[in-house]
């Protein structure tokens, strides 16, 4: 089977996907691998008022992007914070002008599957031949298959996996 650029970690919701991507980020890393994208953190452990409050970490420079937005008690419209969605594209768009090796995205999900959220930037790195690596849930992977046109590689939750996909990606280049 082909190793594609294009790669999503296929997870369920009881897979911890966040901390996997970011020890798997952190070893890439290590490894002298020139890293952009943007990582969701969740962050309710340390905003204690705000029990589903999100982050996303800048890879390329280590920035923290507020996620989540207040939205009063009660509210049941999504907290995603538009303004932290354009500092994220801004943050992936920069990172493949600057000729990064890998970018990274913590997830194609609902707002992807839709059209929105940081799935322009995904096809901006492919487009622009960046490798690409993302996390999808299992309730979105015929989404994501046609959004790829089947040319991805799917991976299992796991960070052998993961490194071994980007290994043998660089051994056919």
């Amino acid at each position: 089977m082909p190793v594609h650029p294009i790669a999503a970690v296929v997870y369920k919701p009881t897979d911890h996907i966040e901390a996997l991507l970011a020890r798997a980020t952190r070893a890439l890393g290590e490894r002298g691998v020139k890293l952009g994208g943007v990582l969701q953190h969740d962050v309710a452990n340390v905003i204690e008022e705000d029990p589903c409050a999100m982050q996303l970490e800048n890879l390329e420079t280590g920035e923290s992007i507020p996620l989540s937005q207040e939205l009063g008690r009660g509210s049941v419209s999504c907290r995603v914070d538009p303004d932290a969605l354009a500092r994220g594209s801004v943050a992936v768009r920069g990172a493949i002008a600057r000729g990064v090796q890998l970018i990274v995205i913590n997830k194609f999900g609902a707002q992807e599957a839709f059209g929105a959220g940081l799935r322009d930037e995904m096809g901006e790195a492919v487009l622009a031949g960046v490798p690409l690596l993302t996390a999808v849930g299992e309730r979105f992977l015929a989404e994501w298959k046609e959004f790829t046109g089947g040319d991805s590689t799917l991976l299992p939750p796991d960070m052998d996996a993961i490194l071994r996909w980007w290994s043998e990606l660089q051994a056919d280049t």
